[in-house]
């Protein structure tokens, strides 16, 4: 199965007017799978109760949140890997970075080795 895309306009960024206009491949979304969903999908694979699996990810939920909370990268296999990076603002001295320099937060997601496998095997197809 490919991945759908179509085509945009987009302006240069910053540029009063939008400057030069290209065009650029957009993703199209297939749709969606919830929690539940995926819970069908796994159950129907392995021998676990879809309640044991819900609460499985559930649980992996809470301590993923509260080991990212800790400073701790969360490593899932091949899944892959969850940490959390800053963005500050910049002072002329070390000394003058404190906590209050930080002005947003947000995990990175770094694919493993299965989904790495995957992005090289994707097929597009213009819709």
């Amino acid at each position: 199965m490919a991945i759908k895309f179509n085509v945009i306009e987009r302006g240069e960024p910053g540029v009063t007017g939008g400057g030069t206009k290209k065009f650029y491949a957009n993703t199209i979304t297939a749709g969606e799978k919830d929690i539940d969903q995926l819970t069908k999908s796994i159950e129907k694979i392995s021998t676990v109760s879809g309640a044991d699996i819900r609460a499985v990810l559930y649980a992996l939920v809470e301590v993923a949140a509260d080991e990212l909370s800790n400073g701790n990268i969360v490593r899932l296999g091949d899944l892959g890997n969850m940490r959390v990076s800053i963005s500050s603002s910049g002072y002329a001295t070390a000394d003058e970075v404190k906590s209050t320099a930080i002005k947003s937060n947000k995990v990175i997601f770094t694919p493993g080795k299965k989904l790495k496998e995957m992005q090289k095997l994707i097929t597009y197809q213009k819709a």
